[in-house]
């Protein structure tokens, strides 16, 4: 078997640039349910899925290792796990029961597509395709409300859009791919007003790159109200998108509904590992920090390359970067992946777009320098 690199393996769906190692597995699943494939070239970068480049915390490794002794015993039969949701929600400052855990957000938000799969869905468009998608598999009418020309969520069209059919509204904050932001109190406003037709879902996986007050999370609204949850994820900040955890955070009489049907079972697929590591990784506030410091600088600086080549990116709340690719005449995510670089590109209603994650700071220096080589947008 050939471990040449079949390029257009690697590009096989509108536009966005797979990522892998140099063999198709079409069985490799993702929450965006891109294909993969696997072989890549030396010296890729790869600035295509909002990962954070910095690793692991240091703690969280050591932790690892200090559970490989009981990797062969399940969660339940492992004394020092019994209290994992606890910490969880201690973290969140909420009480057990209004949490349950996830293998990371993807996990959780096609599960919430599949139980509330009466009405329709109203979430906005562009955004993370996750629970969309998985709300047209099973059949659920899912209406989506464009994004205003500024890429933030049309907050009064999606209130419109909600009517007596509607079970559900999902939401991200910060947004993907758009990178932007709600001001905390007008997403308030719209969770609680939205929250009295349906349940509201937001999304919270880029909150920890936000500042105070933007970085409040909606979980302060889920005691007195039933109807909204809140999805959060270890894999961006925490660095932790290949150990797959994350959690649901909610009324307690909500939560117990999601238990007692689709996420029965969701805590037996997080590894013994991985929970030993997210609690490590929940007490290193320092390389959290670290870790943000670095994406901030590096998305600046991107952003600031960006502006110098006159591409109206728009201003990042995130660890990735949302621009128009205006004229460009080709497919700006292939035509990087012939330099070694992977990024997403896409076409929209108002034109085409990339998204590229953030990077290091080398490692934005080098698409900055690609960039320039020959941008015709």
């Amino acid at each position: 078997m050939s471990s040449k690199i079949n390029r257009r393996d690697w590009l096989r769906y509108n536009s966005l640039a797979a990522i892998g190692l140099g063999i198709s597995f079409k069985s490799m699943g993702n929450e965006e349910g891109i294909p993969r494939s696997f072989g890549a070239p030396e010296g890729l970068i790869n600035l295509g899925s909002n990962e954070n480049p910095y690793g692991i915390s240091p703690k969280a490794k050591e932790a690892i290792l200090g559970m490989l002794s009981e990797a062969h015993r399940y969660q339940f039969n492992v004394p020092s796990l019994q209290s994992f949701s606890a910490e969880i929600a201690k973290y969140c400052n909420v009480k057990s029961d209004q949490v349950l855990i996830t293998a990371g957000s993807g996990d959780s938000l096609n599960l919430l597509a599949r139980h509330f799969n009466k009405g329709n869905l109203v979430t906005a468009t562009p955004i993370f395709a996750t629970l969309p998608n998985t709300a047209k598999k099973v059949g659920t009418k899912v209406i989506e409300i464009p994004l205003t020309p500024e890429k933030t969520h049309d907050l009064p069209a999606m209130l419109r859009a909600i009517t007596s059919d509607t079970q559900m509204v999902y939401l991200c904050n910060p947004a993907n791919p758009s990178s932007t932001i709600i001001p905390t109190n007008v997403l308030k406003n719209f969770c609680v007003e939205a929250s009295k037709k349906a349940v509201v879902v937001i999304d919270e996986a880029y909150i920890d790159f936000l500042e105070a007050p933007d970085s409040e999370s909606m979980i302060s609204l889920i005691d007195k109200n039933p109807n909204i949850i809140v999805v959060r994820t270890f894999s961006k900040i925490h660095a932790m998108a290949g150990l797959r955890v994350g959690f649901v955070v909610g009324h307690s009489t909500l939560i117990d509904g999601l238990d007692k049907n689709y996420f029965s079972s969701t805590q037996m697929t997080v590894s013994n590992l991985t929970m030993a590591a997210a609690l490590a990784s929940l007490k290193d506030e320092a390389h959290r920090a670290s870790c943000k410091q670095k994406n901030e600088a590096a998305r600046n600086y991107t952003f600031s390359a960006l502006k110098g080549m006159n591409i109206n990116c728009i201003p990042s709340h995130t660890n990735f970067l949302f621009f128009p690719l205006g004229k460009y005449p080709g497919d700006f995510a292939q035509d990087m992946f012939k330099k070694n670089t992977i990024v997403r590109s896409n076409n929209y209603p108002d034109g085409k777009w990339a998204r590229v994650s953030v990077g290091t700071m080398d490692e934005m220096k080098k698409f900055i320098e690609l960039m320039k080589l020959d941008w015709k947008g």
